[in-house]
């Protein structure tokens, strides 16, 4: 189970090093850059233990014996050491970065990919908000990981142990009394980041709460303001606010009493350097050089052990991201492809529904026992209440969803049997509420073919009534949509959406004709383009329009995810009590309206190809 932020920061457990080997596998594409960088740490660490010993070199036998020549060669020859070590520095900072990235890329890929390829079942128990974080949170945590945390741990422990061998060679009981204070260091560092941890990830989640409501308060501005809700907004904004603000009081507080205390802890040693030391060289048993040196080892010894109390706890929170990385990279897709999964061949649109049941999640039943048969080229209109299952039947069509019980056939073929990729390929979806993508006016028309030619993209708009809004645009086919589509009416959207479906030229055609809130002229051109669209093709159509059911060659009234009557108009009409206080609920207040529409774009009563 995934363990949230707020859980206590501990060390890795017997099964936490099996995430951590798995992040590190993704390494392997890298390894030239990793070998890189922790050669780099060995020749860091050999400068950095070796610029003491090179000081007391200079002060022993240049400051001491009074010899300029010496001091003078000796001050150009730390500077080149320090020069190196920095060169060398830069190199590992480098590779590290480039080699962390890079895991990072990788696992972005694999967690894009396989959110595209998890069926709706998945999304439909996981919020998207949860999804985001760990594709970008998580993967950045698991990058900091696999680069600058073990780095600098190991360079850390490095560091630590080659000092310390080299302190207790030097003087082993300053040696003592120096490292005395170090349990304290380490302790107080590890606590030191063990609590600011937790805080720091409660300050990138706030921000992105207060981001959210930012983005939200962008992009529904227009109702804000149309219900006089400005400042019940900003209220709210500031609870959130102020919570972020009080996160980082209290981050701000804990820097500011563990700082000098470890200051405090690291100096308490330094001090007892100073006082013994000194007392060695009044004695004539230490040199100014060798006190000198010991001073700089102690000094080099506090970052070391600050980084690694800071570097466990992250550790600590790395692993739990890469467990949830994890869980979504092996969660299994509830639909996808048989191990023997068929292509399927170009279809002519024969659609069989076979006693099929379904239900969201395999517990909520919303189809029970639906049976029916479209041949090829005939329209079948879904007509229901809210909830009756009618979006659940054209979902199983592209197979977004499997049944529970039953089978859905095409053309003979058991959609379970046959490739994905190449039933999508055959199927066209045009719905009320259009998707399009903040990208060009071309490119969200060709989304479904993106090898289609610019002639192919305007032959489509203009099937699709489409063309002239869009040279009216600035740029006409190269004018940007805007997210979501938000510069273009409902009507021009679904325009595009069909234009979209056109340039596919699927066999088989699943829509929403709903056109209730556009107004006689939008309406006329949508009915127009879906007059054209629909030739030829299967077509399942999720009815509200008086002027579908008449042209439709099946019409299957639903009721509490069963089918209640199946017929054309006139046969439900005198047959069916529920499709007739339908019709004259909803579909006959119709007529009048339709009779203001031309005749030519209105949709006639179809015959199948078959007939």
């Amino acid at each position: 189970m995934s363990r949230s932020s707020s859980d206590p920061v501990s060390l890795p457990q017997t099964g936490d090093w099996r995430i951590l080997l798995r992040c590190f596998r993704y390494l392997r594409p890298y390894w030239r850059l990793a070998a890189g960088a922790y050669l780099s740490l060995i020749a860091i660490n050999a400068m950095t233990l070796a610029i003491p010993q090179f000081i007391r070199w200079i002060i022993d036998r240049g400051i001491d014996a009074h010899d300029l020549q010496l001091l003078g060669w000796s001050v150009g020859g730390l500077l080149l050491l320090t020069a190196g070590k920095g060169f060398v520095t830069y190199l590992q900072g480098r590779w590290s970065e480039v080699m962390s990235q890079g895991v990072a890329y990788d696992l972005r890929n694999a967690l894009h990919a396989k959110l595209a390829a998890l069926s709706f079942a998945y999304h439909d128990r996981t919020e998207t908000g949860q999804l985001l974080s760990r594709a970008v949170q998580d993967v950045d945590r698991v990058r900091f990981l696999t680069g600058r945390a073990i780095l600098r741990t190991v360079d850390s422990g490095v560091l630590l142990i080659g000092t310390t061998v080299v302190l207790v060679s030097m003087n082993p009981m300053l040696a003592l009394l120096s490292l005395a204070t170090m349990p304290f260091l380490i302790h107080r560092a590890y606590e030191f980041g063990r609590r600011n941890r937790p805080l720091s990830v409660a300050l990138q989640e706030q921000l992105g709460v207060l981001t959210t409501q930012v983005e939200q308060a962008l992009r529904g501005a227009r109702v804000v303001k149309a219900f006089a809700q400005e400042d019940r907004q900003s209220e709210l904004f500031d609870i959130e606010n102020n919570k972020w603000f009080n996160t980082s009081a209290a981050a701000a507080r804990l820097r500011a009493v563990n700082t000098p205390l470890l200051d405090f802890i690291a100096n308490l040693g330094s001090v007892a350097v100073i006082w013994y030391g000194g007392t060695l060289v009044i004695n004539g048993q230490l040199s100014l050089g060798e006190l000198v040196a010991f001073s700089t080892y102690l000094a080099q010894l506090v970052p070391p052990v600050r980084r690694i109390g800071m570097i466990i706890p992250a550790i600590s929170m790395a692993v739990a991201s890469g467990e949830r990385i994890f869980d979504i990279l092996d969660a299994p897709s509830e639909v996808q492809d048989a191990p023997d999964a068929i292509p399927l061949p170009p279809v002519q649109g024969h659609i069989v529904f076979e006693n099929v049941s379904f239900g969201y999640l395999r517990r909520h039943r919303v189809l029970s026992d639906v049976s029916f048969e479209a041949k090829p080229g005939e329209v079948v209109a879904l007509l229901g209440a809210t909830g009756s299952g009618k979006s659940s039947i054209i979902n199983l069509i592209p197979r977004f969803y499997d049944p529970t019980e039953g089978r859905v056939l095409i053309d003979g073929y058991d959609l379970r049997q046959i490739q994905l990729q190449t039933l999508r390929d055959q199927v066209g979806i045009v719905l009320q509420e259009t998707t399009l993508f903040a990208a060009t006016m071309e490119e969200n028309i060709a989304f479904g073919r993106p090898d289609a030619t610019h002639e192919d993209v305007v032959e489509a708009a203009k099937a699709a009534q489409a063309h002239d809004f869009i040279l009216r645009m600035p740029e006409g086919y190269a004018t940007g949509v805007g997210e979501r589509g938000v510069t273009l009416s409902g009507g021009q959207k679904q325009r595009v959406a069909i234009a979209r479906a056109l340039l596919k030229d699927p066999r088989i055609l699943i829509l929403d004709d709903a056109t209730a809130s556009v107004d006689t002229e939008t309406e006329r051109q949508i009915q127009a383009a879906l007059a054209r669209l629909m030739q030829g093709r299967t077509s399942v159509v999720i009815a509200q329009r008086l002027s579908t059911v008449r042209m439709a060659n099946l019409i299957l009234v639903l009721e509490k995810g069963r089918i209640a009557a199946q017929g054309n108009h006139q046969e439900l009409l005198q047959r069916s009590p529920l499709y007739a206080e339908i019709y004259e609920r909803q579909l006959r207040p119709q007529a009048q309206d339709e009779q203001l529409l031309p005749p030519s774009v209105l949709l006639q009563p179809r015959t199948s190809a078959a007939d």
